[in-house]
């Protein structure tokens, strides 16, 4: 029995992480709150596709009015997505909207996991979806963790049997939540998991309606009258923490900030509605009607209940720390329970309650942000009792289980901090770049391991345990080293500490365009990570496009030192496209990662490694005119590579739309989304048409019809719908053939839309004015075609120009008919 005790304790001391940065000072009423959660044995599962699908107001309701054990499983990380907040897309757009969920979960309290599915952009129905989605490895990992999770209920957001009208991912991710209910049950199933996690049959799975299916509350009200489905009011006040649900809620749906969604809190009564779907049904409105959710439920757990809930009844909200003697006494039981799965959460729990209810303060900060594998740093480690508890330390090591401090029972007296400092080598041979995007992956799936879905996010590499003693008892308790900093401005700052290769390659430009077909100076540079480091750049060897030299020497003597070469690249004779990688060799080994650092206030700082390559891109490119104005949207980089085909661009701010700032320009371009974040264009929009008349070119990019500045976008009637072509390799048809933007100063053909990537476009114009010409026709398979994607509207001396194609896709990824087809955009009526 003691050996089993031991073994509880070390797998504890493993999964004890936390992914938050600062320690967690919990007040006294939030201990009392995890006092409750500690004697609730109840789970839930919410799943959905995408960050930001989930409802946090039944998640908040689930977990600080229920208490039950919640997480939400989102599909993908949100890859495919747009990003409002900077010019991030694809994966490092799925890096923040990883990180802004697992702050959503900070704020309500549920946990978080995801799916090896990458988000490849909108879908039109789940088959679709399905072609880039493997359904058997989903429904695996779905599978494995609904009996590693082993949750009671489960709760869809969206219909599994309404294919086609929403986004596919959305009704996909029912569909296979849907197919997991029965078959997490099922002993002939995935038998690895079963021999991990064993079977589980969750009681009864939900179907979480929600009024925006229905277009408003009213209809949807209408709709449900009738019905019998399960209402819940989820507008508690909860006065332990001095805030409604919708107030947690709203504040945790607010993180979503890349997506746009700031949300008020409410205060006051608030219905959500949910069918039930299968399982065990229920009389009344509690979703865990007839489930044993006491610690009657586990053989042991009545004995473990009779210490642990009077607690709840006799709390001290002014002395906290008169729970823990109690705490104490219920420690052995728990940790000797047979039941494996509530062990391991209770214990969890349980530590944590011991350490808040006790005011003991742990930390191991270095102030060092970047390690490399086997580097020596320095670590200082603070400990601190702020109770009359008698507490000792008894030892301090890392993950390995090197031993730092080994004394007899230190006393840790009130108040009185205890620092110790020292050497420690890093623990890992990995990096700290977000784990699925290791290895590569297709447009569909990210290729990881089963144990990497453990953790919603790469784990805290370099950990510290302290061993404390309690009375008797002996509780390890395991913390993430962290960078810690103070800020002039903001003070203590904490951030990830991060493990990375002694040698990261920058590519400033991942897509070089040679329009001229000229040679080109192509810039790398070098960046150690350790004192010390000599070695040669070269690329990958190429048969149609020459790179001189072939290897450029450099030597680094400073950690965090950078070099800057300079290549010179010839481009292929033809009109050719190669993707080719920069090497960095040192003695026998080979450095071929870049390192992007994402630096945004409300996630943590992440530092994520992409393969150090570029594309280069020579599309034969013919331009008329020079001179572009450029007014940003909603994060593009347009800018960055019309400046790369030879154009001047110049960024305008809103407030600098004035017909003689204007009037220079050869042609001025709208950010995508523009109408939906720049207040200025309200009243700016006369200016822009009197640009045009005047001899201008204005280039409209998309904007969504949800909450446009003004209705008035062009001098003719025009009106935004929500059609897109989803599919990238969707046939166009050229429905004005001879009309110059087709024609000159490029010939642009069918091939040109060849190789675009995630979608054609997107928000196409639904009906125009007739002095627009459409240009484009599109569709998805099964549907009728769609002629608002490029029009052309002649004014005065010059063009409007709207476009729904999705230009901001197209450009950074270097497909050269975009280019093509922009530029005749851009020239149009120039000479």
């Amino acid at each position: 029995m003691r050996n089993l005790y031991f073994l509880v304790l070390c797998f504890l001391t493993v999964t004890n992480l936390f992914y938050g940065q600062a320690p967690q000072k919990l007040t006294s009423s939030e201990i009392y709150h995890e006092l409750k959660k500690l004697n609730f044995l109840g789970s839930a599962l919410y799943i959905a596709a995408h960050p930001d699908d989930e409802n946090t107001r039944l998640i908040s309701h689930l977990v600080n009015d229920v208490h039950a054990r919640t997480a939400y499983l989102s599909i993908t990380r949100g890859d495919g997505g747009q990003n409002l907040i900077g010019t991030e897309l694809r994966e490092l757009l799925g890096v923040i909207r990883t990180q802004e969920l697992l702050e959503a979960r900070k704020i309500d309290g549920g946990e978080q996991f995801f799916t090896s599915a990458n988000d490849f952009g909108y879908s039109k129905h789940p088959q679709e979806t399905f072609n880039f989605w493997n359904k058997d490895q989903l429904l695996e990992e779905m599978v494995q963790l609904i009996r590693q999770f082993k949750p009671d209920i489960i709760i869809n957001r969206f219909d599994h049997r309404s294919p086609g009208t929403t986004h596919g991912h959305h009704t996909a991710s029912a569909m296979l939540s849907y197919e997991a209910f029965d078959l997490a049950s099922d002993n002939q199933y995935h038998p690895e998991s079963m021999a991990s996690y064993g079977m589980w049959n969750p009681k009864r799975l939900f179907f979480n309606l929600s009024w925006w299916f229905y277009g408003s509350e009213k209809k949807f009200l209408e709709a449900i009258q009738d019905k019998d489905f399960i209402s819940i009011d989820i507008g508690k006040f909860y006065p332990v923490l001095g805030k409604s649900n919708g107030e947690i809620a709203a504040t945790s749906r607010s993180k979503h900030q890349s997506q746009g969604f700031g949300t008020t809190g409410t205060r006051g009564e608030s219905m959500e509605y949910l069918e039930f779907l299968k399982g065990s049904p229920i009389t009344d409105n509690n979703l865990f009607e007839g489930i044993n959710t006491t610690w009657s439920r586990i053989k042991g757990g009545q004995e473990i209940g009779d210490i642990l809930y009077p607690l709840e009844e006799n709390f001290d909200f002014k002395n906290p720390s008169e729970i823990v003697p109690q705490l104490l006494k219920a420690y052995p039981l728990i940790a000797n329970l047979e039941d494996a799965h509530w062990r391991n959460i209770k214990l969890k729990q349980l530590k944590n309650l011991i350490l808040h209810a006790s005011g003991i303060f742990l930390e191991a900060q270095t102030s060092q942000e970047i390690i490399v594998p086997g580097e020596e740093y320095e670590v200082t480690t603070e400990i601190i009792n702020r109770s009359a508890l008698p507490v000792r330390l008894t030892g301090i090591e890392n993950a390995t289980q090197k031993v730092f401090l080994q004394q007899d029972k230190i006393p840790l007296k009130k108040n009185k901090a205890h620092t110790e400092t020292f050497a420690m080598q890093a623990q890992s041979e990995h990096f700290s770049t977000p784990y699925w995007l290791r290895n590569p992956h297709s447009e569909g799936m990210y290729q990881v391991s089963k144990n990497d879905l453990d953790e919603p996010t790469t784990p805290p590499l370099e950990t510290i345990r302290f061993h404390l003693q309690f009375e008797t008892i002996n509780i390890p308790f395991t913390v993430p080293v962290v960078f810690k900093t103070n800020d002039a401005v903001t003070g203590e700052v904490y951030q990830p500490l991060s493990t990375l290769p002694k040698i990261t390659v920058s590519i400033p430009e991942k897509i070089a365009v040679f329009a001229s077909g000229e040679p080109q100076e192509f810039r790398v540079k070098v960046k150690s990570h350790q004192e010390n480091i000599q070695g040669k750049l070269t690329f990958t060897e190429s048969k149609a496009w020459k790179i001189e030299p072939k290897t450029i020497p450099f030597s680094l003597t400073l950690k965090r030192e950078e070099k800057e070469v300079v290549f010179k690249v010839t481009p292929a004779a033809a009109a050719t496209d190669e993707t080719l990688t920069v090497h960095a060799l040192v003695d026998s080994e080979v450095f071929d990662q870049e390192l992007v650092t994402i630096s945004y206030d409300h996630i943590p700082t992440q530092h994520v490694l992409l393969p150090a390559s570029v594309k280069f891109v020579n599309p034969n490119i013919q331009k008329k005119g020079t001179n572009i104005g450029y007014i940003e949207g909603a994060g593009d980089l347009l800018p960055k590579y019309l400046r790369q085909i030879g154009y001047e661009v110049t960024v305008l701010s809103p407030d600098a739309i004035h017909l003689e700032s204007l009037i220079k320009f050869d042609a001025v371009i709208l950010g995508i989304r523009a109408y939906n974040v720049i207040p200025q264009l309200e009243y700016a929009q006369s200016i822009l048409n009197e640009y045009v008349f005047q001899g201008g070119n204005l280039l409209v990019q998309y904007n969504t019809n949800h909450q446009l500045v003004t209705n008035n976008l062009a001098p003719f009637a025009l009106t935004l719908s929500r059609k897109r072509v989803t599919d990238e390799n969707a046939p166009v048809t050229f429905l004005a053939p001879n009309h110059p933007v087709l024609n000159t100063p490029n010939k642009i053909t069918p091939r040109d839309f060849d190789f675009w990537v995630q979608e054609r476009g997107l928000y196409f114009p639904e009906s125009w004015a007739d002095e627009f010409t459409p240009i484009s026709g599109m569709s998805d398979p099964g549907e009728a075609q769609t002629k608002g994607s490029l029009l052309v509207a002649s004014y005065g001396k010059g063009y409007y120009i709207y476009t729904g194609l999705s230009f901001f896709r197209q450009l950074p990824e270097g497909v050269s008919g975009a280019y093509r087809l922009l530029t005749n955009i851009l020239s149009l009526g120039k000479k």
